[in-house]
């Protein structure tokens, strides 16, 4: 039993960082998507909004990944596949200010909702990494008021 915990204590590791890591990035992306594209409109610089999109990803190993699940590994990859397409997108997009704005947003929808996929499968950026449960209502039970005595005037 040991032996197991061990095996499964450096998957938890990288879970918990991966997670971090992307929540850092939405929250990076959300609070700042209209000003890096004003910078981007005013400045002619690409960098304000390529900062955005630092993550530590890159610093990650195969054999740390290999840690995780299959199916922890193809959520990953959807959600920092899609992260480096915008980041393509962006740095080397010739189209204008208010095209970009329009595309960002869309990619940020996209990003949200891989995202959302990829902490429901390796967990939220908590302290002890634990994973999330879906749950779903499949039936809901509502209660009959309860019948009161009249009371007696005295």
């Amino acid at each position: 039993m040991a032996a197991s915990k061990k095996r499964l204590e450096p998957a938890a590791r990288v879970r918990h960082l991966l997670s971090i890591d992307s929540h850092n990035v939405m929250t990076r992306l959300a609070a700042r998507q209209d000003s890096m594209v004003g910078l981007f409109s005013r400045l002619r610089d690409r960098e304000p909004m390529l900062t955005v999109l630092d993550t530590w990803f890159d610093t990650i190993t195969f054999t740390e990944l290999s840690t995780l699940d299959p199916a922890e590994q193809k959520s990953v990859n959807r959600f920092y596949e899609l992260l480096s397409e915008v980041r393509w997108y962006l740095a080397y997009t010739e189209d204008m200010p208010t095209m970009v704005q329009t595309k960002l947003t869309s990619f940020l929808r996209r990003l949200e909702t891989t995202f959302r996929e990829l902490i429901s499968v390796i967990g939220p950026p908590e302290a002890d990494g634990a994973k999330v449960v879906d749950v779903q209502v499949v039936s809901k039970v509502t209660k009959q008021p309860r019948k009161t005595k009249a009371r007696s005037r005295r």
